[in-house]
Formats: structure tokens, C-alpha cells, sequence
């Protein structure tokens, strides 16, 4: 007799799930909210998921915009954007961001698309080494071995992004993968890692820390972005107010403290820099930005406090006297503890603190007269100045190109930490538009303000479409002196010098076919009226200002890269 077959025991078919939608479930599940990039074959699915899973996703026109936007991310909110990429030349595209990333000490993650992995070695469509590639600028790089360990991965990397020194990290996905399936008991799931833990210092080094501060006749603090992305600023502040130390921002420092707070040496840079006897680093690095912490722009036997989130850092270019390695917020709450039991300030009466004074103020006289200079063509002092005086107070400012964000550095203020977005210690153009965009997203309820020279606008230049499509109010300031350094107002097509772009080109027609509004200012008089109303505009716009091509910085002590 054949026996009678029951559905009695017999466990009912488990759902499906497949790479793609474990790849975004696992990516909001981490704490990844925001993804850029350009879809295609294989990596659309993970775009649709990552919708369908509640996360922001943002089509851009350049694989490089959208990784830079991406580790801007990373910076402001402390949780790595996402750049999604296709594989071969996208990912590759994608590598300018994750470098960028590097330099900066920013969670990003760069997905990149690749080729069925029983495609490997046979020359598939865009087959490419792209972990090799990436590895030099990533602290995690890694290809998921099986569609049910994908949680497993995306965890890793996450979790990599964020813990020790912040960096990119890159994930490689084979098409096969990503719509590959399997039965959800047996999903690999991993549960948000914790945000990185704040380490402290021993004691002893607070209170070495301090002794040093004390011993020394010309202090100066120096904060940077890695106080910024420490959300130390509060912190930070009390720390300078407690001890009334004068104190310097690294470009993408300022804003941790506000830029019109008494305690800022900014008016009088070199000399504070070349005559302090200890310099007390907070988050900021002797790189190339702070002139290596060498001669001729610092004392030879300048003394260095260094508190830094990267042991490796300490003791670079000049020996550090006291190392606080660790968290910038967690260690500088230790600081203003030992302050609060055994308070002390720096005098309020030095000849250090006089000759600070003296120089700002001269400094300033110097400078003053170029806000003010009405000639035409207009100079950069005239225009920057006008940007400065009409921007909120809690504006974003992106900013990159030479002379533009060198010289913005020192006329447009920011008062909060994480406002300025710039070219930072990659020195990277290409990076203002996306950094942008990025900007707009995570705070839409500020406003954003992209101030790029007409070189760096060429860049990335079609972002402006994106930040059309997604109705971005971002006001794109482009001050145009028709080249690298300055170009000719005529061009003979026959002898085109290598620096120079098209005279007097109308960018801001570029966003008018996206229906953004464009403006075109040569006249100091079309200046402030532009301004007023592209800031108020709720709508993306550009605001395209014709310069002197000839016009520079103030006259400088020193060039601007020591050598």
C-alpha cells in the first residue's frame, strides 16, 4: 500500500532574499543612511533596495563627484557615506574619492560592481583588479564569498570606517552576488556595530600636558578637522576659555571655535606661528598645511603637545613633548577636569599677547582698503568681502580653487564646527560640487553656499543638474578670471596658453537648462543685488562674477608651500 503524503511535519518554504537587498538592509542597518553614485550593470539592484530600505540615494553625472560627496558624509555626520559604482571605469572613477577619503581621515565606502566571479580571469565585460586598486587607500577592502555572509562584510567595513584613525574602506560585489539568493534563516545578520569608542589618556599625561602649557612664555593653540569630526567642539571651546590660551584654526578647523571669537590669532598667522615656543595640537596634523611644523615658518625649537585619534601621527616632522593619544572630545573633557580642580589661565598682560595684537591689527588696516576698492574689473578682496557680509551666520561653505579658497580661507568666517567643506589636506579640486550636494542633504535646513573658482567648476560642473533634479537649495558662486592663475580676456585660437579657458564663458547659463537661475555680474553694482537674491532663491542657482584676471592675494612674508 502506498502511504498517504501529509503536509503534516513538514516545514513550510522559507522566504528568498537576495545579495542586493542584503546589501542595502545590511548598509542602514550600520548606520548608512546616504548613498551616491551612477547606477548600471550590476549595481542597480542595491540602488532600488537601498531605497525600498529607507536610505537616501542620489544619482550623480560623475562616479568622482559622487565618492567625494560620500566621504563628506563620513566628516559631518561621523557614520561613512556610500559611493555606488559599476564596475571597471566606475569603480576606478570612485578611487578619487576613497584617496580623498585617506588624506582626511574620513568613513566613506566605495561599492564597486564587478563581473560574475566565475567570470574571473576570462576577460568579462569591465573585468578589472579593482580590490588591488583600491587597497592602497583603504584600511578594509574585500570581495563577499557567499550571498548568506554579506551582512558579515558590510559590518566589517562599516565598523573599519569608523574605529581607530577614521578612513575608506571598499567592497567588492560580482553581479552574481548581488542577485544571487538565499533562504533568510540562514542570512550571516550582524547587529549595528557602536559608534567608535571615545579612548582617554593616563593621567599623567593630562597633567604633563598642562605643565607644558604652564612652562611655556608663548603658547598657541592649533585645532583641526579631526576636533571637528570629534564633535569636540564644545569642549574645545571651554578648553580655550578656561585656559584663555590665543589659538589658531587649520582651514577646515574653523568653526570649532567661532571665527569672531576674541582668543583667535587668524589676523596675525605667520607671526603667531613663527614665534610661538609651544604649540599645543588639537586634531591638527604638521602636514603641509601647517608648513611641517619647520623653519622658516616655525621656531626651530618649537615645543609640540599632540593629541591626536592616531598614534602613528604623533612625532611626525617635529618631536612631540607630550603624546595624548585618543579622542579629541573624550581627552579635552579630561583637560577642562584637571582645570576645573586645579584651575589656571595664561596671563591675561604678555608681550606674547601684544605682539599678536599689534600684527592683526596691521594686518587688517592692510586689507581693508581691498574690501572696499570699487574699481572694474572687480578683485577677489571686493567680491569675497560682499559674500561675506550677506552669508547667514550658520551658512555651509564648499569651497575650492586656488586663489578662491585660499584667499576665502581668510575672508569668509564660519562660527560652526563642520561648516566648511574645502579641498583639505589632498588639496583635491573636483571636490566642491559634490561636497556640496552632500552638505544640502544631511542639513536641509541650512543654507549651502559653493564658492569655486571658474577652473574648479569645470570639474564637476554638470552637478548642477543633480542639484536641480533633487531641488538642492544650493547658491554655486563662481568667481571667473578666465583660467588657472588668470587667463587672457582674448584668446588667439593659434597660441593658447595652457592655463587659459574660454574668456568671460557663461557658466551660469549651464544651470538654466536644468531651470535653475543664472546670474552674470562684471559690474560692482550687479554684485550685491545678485547676491541677495540668489541666497534667498529656495531654488539651486549660480551666481557667475567676472574678476580682474590679474588679481592676487595680499603680498605674502612667505610662499605658500615651505620649502
Amino acid at each position: 500500500m502506498i502511504p498517504l503524503i501529509t503536509n503534516e511535519g513538514v516545514k513550510p518554504p522559507m522566504a528568498e532574499v537576495n545579495g542586493a537587498t542584503l546589501i542595502a538592509r545590511s548598509l542602514r542597518e550600520q548606520g548608512v543612511d546616504y548613498m551616491f553614485g551612477i547606477v548600471g550593470i550590476p549595481v542597480v539592484p542595491i540602488a532600488i533596495a537601498f531605497q525600498r530600505e529607507g536610505g537616501q540615494f542620489y544619482g550623480f553625472r560623475n562616479e568622482q563627484a559622487a565618492s567625494y560627496a560620500a566621504g563628506a558624509v563620513g566628516y559631518m555626520t561621523g557614520r561613512p557615506g556610500a559611493c555606488l559604482a559599476v564596475s571597471g571605469p566606475g569603480m576606478v572613477h570612485g578611487i578619487a574619492g576613497l584617496a580623498n577619503a585617506w588624506a582626511n581621515a574620513w568613513p566613506m565606502i566605495l561599492l564597486g560592481g564587478a563581473n560574475d566571479s566565475y567570470q574571473n580571469g576570462s576577460g568579462a565585460f569591465q573585468e578589472t583588479p579593482q580590490i588591488e586598486a583600491a587597497r592602497p587607500f583603504s584600511k578594509y577592502a574585500a570581495r563577499p564569498d557567499s550571498v548568506r555572509r554579506l551582512p558579515f562584510y558590510v559590518e566589517q567595513a562599516v565598523r573599519s570606517s569608523i574605529y581607530g584613525k577614521p578612513g575608506a574602506v571598499y567592497l567588492d560585489l560580482p553581479g552574481d552576488i548581488i542577485t544571487g539568493t538565499c533562504d533568510e534563516d540562514e542570512v550571516d545578520w550582524k547587529n549595528r556595530c557602536p559608534d567608535a569608542p571615545r579612548t582617554t589618556t593616563p593621567q599623567e599625561n593630562i597633567d604633563a600636558a598642562l605643565a607644558a602649557l604652564k612652562s611655556a612664555e608663548r603658547p598657541l593653540v592649533i585645532v583641526g578637522k579631526g576636533a571637528a569630526y570629534a564633535r569636540a567642539e564644545d569642549e574645545v571651546r571651554a578648553f580655550v576659555e578656561k585656559t584663555q590660551l590665543p589659538y589658531l584654526a587649520s582651514p577646515m578647523g574653523k568653526g570649532v571655535i567661532p571665527d569672531d571669537h576674541p582668543l583667535s590669532v587668524a589676523p596675525a598667522r605667520s607671526y603667531a606661528l613663527q614665534n610661538t615656543d609651544l604649540i599645543f595640537l588639537m586634531g591638527a596634523r604638521l602636514n603641509w598645511i601647517m608648513h611641517f611644523g619647520l623653519p622658516p615658518r616655525f621656531n626651530e625649537n618649537v615645543r609640540v603637545i599632540q593629541l591626536d585619534i592616531n598614534a602613528e601621527e604623533i612625532g611626525t616632522n617635529v618631536p612631540t613633548e607630550v603624546a595624548l593619544v585618543g579622542d579629541a572630545k573624550a581627552i579635552t573633557k579630561q583637560l577642562n577636569d584637571a582645570l576645573d580642580k586645579n584651575p589656571w589661565q595664561y596671563p591675561a598682560e604678555t608681550t606674547w599677547r601684544t605682539g599678536i595684537q599689534n600684527k592683526a591689527e596691521e594686518n587688517l588696516a592692510n586689507v581693508a582698503s581691498r574690501y572696499k576698492d570699487d574699481s572694474e574689473p572687480m578683485g577677489y578682496y571686493r567680491v569675497l568681502g560682499q559674500i561675506r557680509d550677506m552669508l547667514p551666520r550658520d551658512a555651509i561653505i564648499s569651497s575650492e580653487g586656488a586663489s578662491t579658497m585660499d584667499i576665502g580661507r581668510t575672508v569668509l568666517p564660519n562660527f560652526y564646527a563642520r561648516h566648511r567643506l574645502d579641498a583639505a589636506t589632498y588639496g583635491t579640486m573636483g571636490v566642491g560640487l559634490g561636497q556640496a550636494i552632500a552638505a544640502a542633504v544631511v542639513n536641509p535646513d541650512k543654507k549651502v553656499v559653493c564658492v569655486e573658482g571658474d577652473s574648479a567648476f569645470g570639474f564637476s560642473g554638470m552637478e548642477v543638474e543633480t542639484a536641480c533634479r533633487y531641488n538642492l537649495p544650493i547658491t554655486f558662486i563662481i568667481i571667473n578670471n578666465n583660467g588657472i592663475g588668470g587667463g587672457p580676456d582674448e584668446l588667439d585660437p593659434k597660441n593658447v596658453p595652457p592655463s587659459a579657458y574660454t574668456p568671460n564663458a557663461r557658466y551660469e547659463r549651464v544651470i538654466e537648462a536644468f531651470g535653475g537661475k543664472g546670474y552674470f555680474v562684471t559690474k560692482v553694482a550687479e554684485l550685491e543685488p545678485a547676491l541677495k537674491e540668489a541666497l534667498a532663491d529656495p531654488k539651486p542657482n549660480i551666481v557667475n562674477i567676472m574678476i580682474d584676471a590679474q588679481s592676487q592675494r595680499k603680498p605674502q612674508e612667505f610662499a605658500w608651500l615651505t620649502r
